[in-house]
């Protein structure tokens, strides 16, 4: 390895960095150099949501990062597939079967969490839980764009891009 740029969360953990970059800018120039049509990223990760605005030559113009509760990233789909016992994998495709959603009336994790349970209890069925969550998360992520402003041509990325049950 001649250089190593180390992000995120954990970069600091990385005492053989040569740099440390903000995750953002790091997302803005991936993005940027598959995708340089790009001017909306909306990058849905295990921690947090982030949505950005690129410019013509992929410089971060904007952005927006969802607060410190879970509800808006993948942290909560983690949540509710332990309180549901059902593998991350199969949370987005049995969300699409749902013929009844949740509504969920919280905007926090923890107590999404709580809601989920209460629902469980009263023998709704999963489907209907993932889909009112996907459902919640989606009205989120929304809002954020907005506030940002969608600019085609947009890329959904993190690993909550690969839920097809948005």
């Amino acid at each position: 390895m001649k250089y190593v740029v180390a992000t995120g969360q954990g970069d600091i953990n990385v005492d053989y960095a040569d740099e440390r970059i903000v995750d953002l800018r790091c997302c803005a120039k991936g993005v940027f150099s598959l995708f340089p049509e790009a001017r909306t990223v909306i990058d849905i990760g295990g921690q947090t949501t982030q949505v950005l605005r690129l410019g013509d030559h992929g410089q971060l113009t904007d952005f927006v990062t969802s607060e410190k509760c879970a509800n808006g990233s993948g942290r909560f789909i983690d949540i509710i597939s332990n309180v549901l016992q059902i593998p991350l994998s199969e949370i987005g495709p049995l969300s699409l079967k749902s013929h009844n959603p949740v509504t969920f009336t919280s905007a926090c994790a923890v107590f999404g969490e709580s809601e989920a349970v209460s629902r469980v209890a009263e023998g709704t069925p999963a489907e209907d839980i993932l889909a009112g969550v996907h459902q919640a998360m989606s009205a989120k992520i929304k809002t954020m764009i907005e506030r940002v402003g969608l600019e085609n041509a947009y890329v959904l990325c993190g690993g909550g891009g690969l839920n097809i049950g948005w």
